[in-house]
């Protein structure tokens, strides 16, 4: 899979991801996760854990949401705030609100994915 390719996988799982279609947006990643190189592939899987958290929220299993999320949440603190293009920062501070939370006081709504602003290209945004 070359990079437009994947750059086209990883749109369309935020695109699902912001749109609440969580399973959706774990597939679209895992596609590029498969073939990704380190460091890339640990990025990845830990947006595919954040994804499949929620997925889990969605059908009432807040126990495997809360191990998904902190498995997730781990991995992506290691990435620097801009990375791929994203606003890391807010995604890690909704996660840790859900996970802070009790279960009967859990957020509203589901984070979304925001882009860092203009002038990162794919290649750029993927460097640490």
């Amino acid at each position: 899979m070359d990079e437009r390719e994947q750059d086209k996988h990883f749109a369309r799982g935020m695109r699902q991801f912001n749109s609440r279609e969580f399973w959706h947006a774990h597939e679209s990643w895992e596609a590029i996760w498969l073939v990704a190189p380190a460091p890339d592939k640990a990025f990845l899987q830990g947006i595919i854990q954040i994804a499949a958290a929620f997925y889990h929220h969605q059908r009432g299993n807040l126990e495997g949401m809360r191990s998904l999320m902190r498995r997730g949440l781990a991995k992506v603190e290691e990435f620097p705030p801009g990375y791929r293009g994203l606003r890391l920062e807010e995604l890690r501070r909704a996660l840790r609100r859900w996970l802070a939370a009790s279960e009967d006081a859990l957020p509203q709504s589901y984070p979304r994915l925001k882009r860092a602003g203009p002038g990162r290209t794919s290649a750029d945004s993927r460097r640490r």
